[in-house]
This record gives structure tokens, C-alpha cells and sequence, in this order.
């Protein structure tokens, strides 16, 4: 088993006897921080910088969206993985955790090896993320993750859903008329626009396993594991209205250019029989309906 004490965990929950409960389940593996409000929670995420968060819902000063909120608005705290834990039972609660940037959302009352299983598979995610980081498999213009991290990634992804029967998602998304702007500005203007791009699909994929990467040219590749169908079109017309609100100056900053993009979404709960290339090539004939539909739109399309 691989060795977790360097990693740390901050709890935050506002029932004492839920964070002895938790404490005890993780203090054998992690360092443990635990805070029973928000206000604690945002200042010791911030100075700790713990490797992962598990954050109750119901919270008397702040409640544990808005919590999130501020973490996912913190440059230092961002990418931290959340868990939301709560003892409420309702679809919507979830759906509303997920799209704000949690991870995971566990019930109570709590089981040990349950809660210690998901926190694991979501630590190895981080170690994934953290060995690309080592190994350089960034691309240098966007400093995003490049195809090779993308194939290795979502192959793995690909893999997990079909062992968990969870849905996930790809966006694969192009720069419309890419060719032109690098004709009209220069390919260092281009360049540029490419790396904005690539910040405005980071801001809007929140959780940490949200995976965005550069696939080539001007094209970008997003998985969203554990992601349905109306939260992926969610997070797609985010990033294409975002984008095309963008605004990035030329060289000379006297012409302040813009670009749209289409998007292709394609969301599946795979089969055992199900291949990983069908489903990256029905996210393809997503995007190149859109291309056909006059760019600057989503299409969205789900396998039962």
C-alpha cells in the first residue's frame, strides 16, 4: 500500500463528534486538520494547503457551497479536491456540489471503508496529475497538458467508468476560422490567442479531475469524469460564451481581437462491450455538426 503520511487532509465539519469520527478514520494514513466553520476552513486551506478536503454541507456561519465557491476563486486553493459530506439525501444537493467543483459527495452516517476508498481513488488522481506535472507533458504555449497526457488520461478515465458504471463526458473543441487569424495577426498573435483560450477552459473545469488539454493546432480536448449530460452542456456554454466574450490585444494593442469556437459534447455510461475510440469519434461528429451548423454552438450528444 502506498505510503499517504505526507499527504494532508482538512475536515471541515461542524459537529464535533463527526470530526472525532473522521479524524480517527484518516489519522492513521494523513496528517489531519479539521475546522468547524468556514471562516477556519478558507484560512487553514490557505496556509496548509492541504492535499484534499472533505467539507460538510450545512454550516452555521457559511454553508459548504459557499465555501466552495471561495476555494475554487483562490489561485492557491483551486485545484484542491473537495468531498462534500452531508447527511442529506437529495439529487439536486449533489448535482449543485458537482457543479461548483466537488470531487465526490459522501453521506452519513459515515463507513469507514467506503469514505477511505473514494478518498484513495481521488488521491491517486492527484498523483496522476502530479507525476504529468514532473514529467513535463505540458504543452509549451497554452501550459496545459498536451495529447500524450490526454491519451494516457483518458484511457484511464475510460477505464474507471466502466468499472464504477459512472457516466463521463469529452469536449472536444475548435478555434473557428483559427487559420485566418493567424493569416490576419501573425502566428505569435495566435499564439497568444491559444493560450487565452486555454485559461478561459481551465476557469470554467473546476474539479480536479476535470481534464483539459491541447490535442494540436487550435484544437482542445476536456474530460469530465463522473459528468451526465446537462452539466457537461452546462460547462461547454460556459467556455463558449466566455470565450467568445474574450477580448485579446494584438501586438500593437491598438486592435483588440476575438475568435469563437464550437464545441462537440459527447457523455456515456460505457458498457464493458463499449470502445474507448467510438466514443472519442462521436465526440468528433459532435463537433463537426456543429462546424456544419455555422460555428460559434454546442452539440451534445449521450449513449444510453
Amino acid at each position: 500500500m502506498d505510503d499517504y503520511h505526507k499527504y494532508k487532509i482538512l475536515i471541515v465539519d461542524s459537529e464535533t463528534i463527526d470530526l472525532i469520527e473522521l479524524n480517527h478514520i484518516f489519522k492513521s494514513e494523513y496528517s489531519v486538520y479539521t475546522a468547524k466553520s468556514g471562516n477556519t476552513a478558507l484560512q487553514i486551506a490557505e496556509e496548509e494547503k492541504p492535499d484534499f478536503i472533505l467539507l460538510d454541507i450545512q454550516m452555521p456561519d457559511m454553508d459548504g457551497f459557499e465555501v466552495l465557491t471561495q476555494l475554487k476563486e483562490n489561485s492557491i486553493t483551486r485545484n484542491i479536491p473537495v468531498i462534500f459530506i452531508a447527511g442529506l439525501n437529495s439529487g439536486e444537493i449533489e448535482e449543485r456540489g458537482f457543479l461548483l467543483g466537488a470531487v465526490d459527495y459522501i453521506k452519513k452516517p459515515f463507513k469507514p471503508a467506503i469514505i477511505k476508498a473514494r478518498v484513495r481513488t481521488h488521491m491517486e488522481m492527484v498523483n496522476q496529475i502530479r507525476a504529468i506535472e514532473q514529467l513535463g507533458l505540458t504543452d509549451p504555449v497554452t501550459d496545459i497538458p498536451n495529447r500524450k497526457s490526454f491519451n494516457e488520461r483518458i484511457e484511464m478515465e475510460w477505464r474507471r467508468a466502466k468499472r464504477e458504471n459512472k457516466p463521463i463526458t469529452l469536449l472536444i473543441i475548435d478555434i473557428d476560422n483559427f487559420r485566418n487569424y493567424n493569416d490576419t495577426y501573425g502566428y505569435p498573435q495566435g499564439d497568444k490567442m491559444l493560450k487565452e483560450a486555454a485559461r478561459v477552459i481551465m476557469s470554467n473545469t473546476k474539479r480536479p479531475a476535470d481534464f483539459p488539454a491541447l490535442l494540436g493546432g487550435e484544437e482542445f480536448g476536456v474530460i469530465l469524469p463522473d459528468t451526465g449530460l446537462d452539466p457537461a452542456i452546462e460547462i461547454a456554454e460556459n467556455i463558449r460564451k466566455n470565450i467568445e466574450a474574450m477580448r485579446v490585444p494584438d501586438a500593437d494593442e491598438s486592435i483588440l481581437t476575438q475568435v469563437t469556437i464550437c464545441i462537440g459534447v459527447y457523455t456515456v455510461t460505457p458498457m464493458m462491450k463499449d470502445m474507448l475510440d467510438d466514443f472519442i469519434s462521436n465526440a468528433r461528429q459532435n463537433l463537426r455538426t456543429a462546424k456544419s451548423l455555422g460555428k460559434n454552438r454546442t452539440c451534445a450528444g449521450e449513449l444510453k
